[in-house]
Formats: structure tokens, C-alpha cells, sequence
């Protein structure tokens, strides 16, 4: 016992690592976004509170049944699930049940063969030959887990399967917020191909007035030439919207999991719509609903538990083995008690020693990632409070933009109606009514485009604060 114990002594000696510096993460997160301390967050808020447009939610609801990337996921969930089983598995004794037979004629000029003859054994005690030799029984073996390598390995494997959840959950808040972006686009499309068609008809109204000032020749072709490619122009502009409009169908389609279709929606109240108001609460509580930030923790503690991992090996470790059961050169002799059991117990102690640069490389290894680790959750961190911030500020802005752009085609549509009357009268030039009537378009589709910038950011930070997976 005294010279196990100073060999075991030995094999821990030889077997020690010196650690490496592991990093420690900053979790430090400003105070607040606006300088409120309201804790008050629409993160809480279910996907189905938050978008109340009925059309929306059917589309959302497919493709969280339909989406393949979002399938895909799940399946990771379920292999991280199998790797937990697997990691379990591993510190539980390994038992197995085996049957074995064979045959063995041994030469009479050798060691074996002359020691029978010479011994002059009788005949009913003799060996047969050639000699048969039958076995059934239990064997097991088992790694005693003296440094939870085992365990720590299993609950590694635990955290990174709660992280592929956290990363299923983060996919749902993703696949919400790219529907709805790409919702309130088609619309904003609609209203855009609606206020070209009314302005072309206004166009083909003022050119039909223009030919009739050039049959009075108060203008010459010039003029009706120059009002004409304005019609085509923004006849030709119509195809180019389509275009968007079919190509924000199919991405909607391929989002929830279906072929190319067209998508219900109700564009007519559009430039109506006022986005939900959206309460931030606190940054510190990014770091309970932002699924990101969620899954990049879990993966800095797994990797912490890896480098424990790493290591016990460098440790001794200890395997003890086992069998039992039943042997016998005749099978009416296999089950005879006790004659014929066998049994067999063995312990192992065993520790690297020379050419450990394999394991060196493992723990080096888990350690470096450890540090990538702490600085992705940091990143993450980071990443998602400048998210918020960034939305935060672009709500209050579209605001007072949309309210500037509105009051401008205010003025530019009386501009369209002054203009005209002005150039009926002759006091003012065809030029003046064009551009103006151009300028009537830009303003209102720039317009448009503001609205739906403007729900864009409701959604984008409904996304940022971790809203829609819960």
C-alpha cells in the first residue's frame, strides 16, 4: 500500500499542468438608453400584442411551422441533446454480456505437449485433444471520474445545448422582424405604384391640354413632346416597382417555407398607420431578453468547463475492470458451480509521462477559446445596446422628418394646381407645371419611403430590445 500511494504521489506530480490565464468578461452596460430609469420593457411584449395586422400574423404563424432554417435549427437542438446522453454515458460503468469459443491443438514436440506426455497424466484426466474452450459471461469496465473530467465534460455539453435554444429562439425573433420588414415594404411598394398611377393620369390630362394650347398655338412641340416622355417615363417607372413587388413577395414566400404566391395584405391605410410605441426599459435587462447574449454566456461557461476538462488530463486516471461468468473446455461441465466460474478484477493507474504535447495542445486550445468566448459575449453585449441606441434615435428622427415631408406635399400639391391654372393663363411656362408635377412625385414617395422607414424601426427595435421569441 505504501509504495501505491507514493507511485500514485508520482503520477499526480508528473501529471500536473500549470494553469493558464483564463479571461474574466465585462458585463458592465451604460445605465440607461435615454436617461430614464423606467423598467418598463416591450421585449415582455408576445409577437402577437406587438404586430396586430391580421394578415401579418398569419404570415408570421406559417413561418414559424414552415421555415427550413428555422427546422434546421431544430435539429441541432436534438443532436446537442443526443451529445448530453453521449457525455452522460461516459462516467457510467460500460457493461457487456459475450459468449467465446474455440479450438487449440498443441504440437506434442513442444513446451505444452511434452510437459503432458512426461507427466504421465491418466486417461480420464487428461487434457482432450485438440482442446476445446467455451465461455459465457458479464464483463465491465468503468473510469473512475477523480477530477470530473467526465462530468464537467457532460455539463459542458449541457450548456451548449441550452445554447443552441437560445440560438432557436434568437432565429424566431430574426425570422418575425424580416417578415414584418418585408411586409410593411410591400406595402410601402403598393402606395408607391398607386401614386404613380394617379400621377400619370394627372400627366395624361395635362397633356392633353398641352396639345390643345399648341392647336391654339399658344405653344409649340416642344412642349408636347416634353410632357409626353414624362408619361412614358413614369408609365416605364411602373415595371420597375412591380418588379419590387414581386421579388418582396417571394422573399416573404421563401421566409415562410412556401413557393412563389402572392402575399394578402391591406395597403390603403398605409400612410395611416402610426407605429406602436416602443419602452425600452434598461440595458441591464438586454442581458436576460436578447437571446444573443443569452447563448454567447452559455458558451463562455462551457468553454470555462472545457478547460477543466482539458486539465484532469494531465491527471492520472483510474480504470478498474470486471467480468464474471461461466468456463469450461467441455459443455457439459460450462455451468457447473463452482468448478466452472470465473471471475476477474483489475484496477489501472495510469498518468502521461513522456510526449505530452497532444494534451498540451488540448488545453492550449480550450483556453484560447475561453477567451474568445469572454470577447464574443462582450461584443454581443456591446452590439446590442448600439442596436438599441441606434433605433431609439432613429424613431424620434422619422418623426419630425415625417412630419416636415408631410407638410411638404401639402405644398407641392397645391403647387400642381396653382401651376396649371397659371399655365392655362398663360403666365406661366410648361416647364414650371413638369417639374413641379415631378417634384410632387418625389415628395410622395419620399413620403412613403419615410412611413416605411419608420415602421422599419418600430420593428428593428422590437428585434434589439429581444422581443417576439417568448
Amino acid at each position: 500500500m505504501k509504495y501505491v500511494l507514493i507511485s500514485c504521489g508520482f503520477l499526480l506530480f508528473v501529471g500536473c499542468a500549470s494553469p493558464l490565464k483564463e479571461r474574466k468578461e465585462n458585463k458592465t452596460v451604460p445605465t440607461s438608453f435615454n436617461n430614464s430609469q423606467d423598467t418598463v420593457n416591450t421585449a415582455k411584449m408576445k409577437w402577437k400584442e406587438f404586430f396586430t395586422d391580421p394578415y401579418l400574423e398569419v404570415l408570421i404563424d406559417t413561418a414559424l411551422k414552415n421555415n427550413q432554417e428555422y427546422n434546421i435549427t431544430l435539429q441541432e437542438i436534438i443532436i446537442a441533446q443526443n451529445e448530453i446522453r453521449a457525455r452522460k454515458g461516459e462516467y457510467l460503468p460500460f457493461v457487456g454480456l459475450g459468449a467465446a469459443g474455440g479450438v487449440d491443438k498443441v504440437g506434442e514436440y513442444t513446451r505444452n505437449g511434452a510437459v503432458e506426455k512426461n507427466l504421465n497424466i491418466k486417461d480420464g484426466t487428461k487434457f482432450p485433444d485438440p482442446l476445446t474452450d467455451m465461455m459465457f459471461g458479464a464483463n465491465a469496465s468503468w473510469e473512475v471520474d477523480i477530477w470530473k473530467k467526465l462530468r464537467n465534460a457532460k455539463k459542458s455539453a449541457v450548456l451548449r445545448y441550452l445554447g443552441t435554444v437560445e440560438g432557436r429562439n434568437f432565429m424566431v425573433t430574426n425570422i418575425i422582424s424580416e417578415i414584418a420588414t418585408s411586409y410593411y415594404e410591400l406595402m410601402a411598394f403598393d402606395n408607391q405604384l398607386e401614386i404613380l398611377r394617379q400621377n400619370i393620369e394627372i400627366q395624361q390630362n395635362a397633356l392633353e391640354i398641352v396639345k390643345m394650347e399648341k392647336q391654339a398655338a399658344k405653344v409649340t412641340e416642344l412642349a408636347v413632346r416634353r410632357f409626353e416622355a414624362e408619361v412614358l417615363k413614369n408609365q416605364s417607372r411602373q415595371y420597375h416597382i412591380l418588379q419590387q413587388i414581386v421579388e418582396t413577395e417571394n422573399r416573404i414566400n421563401f421566409l415562410i417555407g412556401r413557393y412563389p404566391q402572392p402575399v394578402q395584405r391591406n395597403s390603403q391605410g398605409f400612410q395611416s398607420l402610426v407605429p406602436a410605441k416602443v419602452q425600452t426599459g434598461v440595458p441591464s435587462q438586454l442581458l436576460q431578453n436578447r437571446p444573443d447574449i443569452r447563448q454567447a454566456e452559455l458558451q463562455l461557461a462551457a468553454a470555462r468547463l472545457d478547460i477543466k476538462v482539458a486539465r484532469a488530463n494531465f491527471y492520472p486516471s483510474l480504470r478498474i475492470t470486471a467480468g464474471v461468468g461461466y468456463n469450461a473446455f467441455n459443455a457439459k461441465y460450462l455451468v457447473t458451480s463452482p468448478q466452472s466460474l470465473m471471475y476477474t478484477l483489475a484496477g489501472e493507474l495510469v498518468a502521461p509521462l513522456v510526449n505530452r504535447n497532444a494534451i498540451k495542445a488540448y488545453y492550449y486550445s480550450a483556453t484560447a477559446k475561453q477567451i474568445q468566448a469572454a470577447y464574443n459575449y462582450e461584443r454581443t453585449i456591446l452590439n446590442a445596446y448600439v442596436e438599441v441606441a441606434n433605433q431609439v434615435a432613429n424613431i424620434s428622427n422619422l418623426e419630425q422628418s415625417y412630419n416636415l415631408r408631410t407638410q411638404q406635399v401639402q405644398a407641392l400639391t397645391q403647387s400642381i394646381e396653382i401651376s396649371t391654372r397659371l399655365f392655362r393663363s398663360a403666365r406661366a411656362d410648361y416647364m414650371e407645371v413638369l417639374l413641379t408635377q415631378r417634384d410632387a412625385v418625389e415628395a410622395k414617395f419620399e413620403l412613403v419611403e419615410t412611413k416605411m422607414e419608420q415602421m422599419h424601426a418600430m420593428v428593428s427595435v422590437y428585434r434589439a430590445l429581444g422581443g417576439g421569441w417568448k
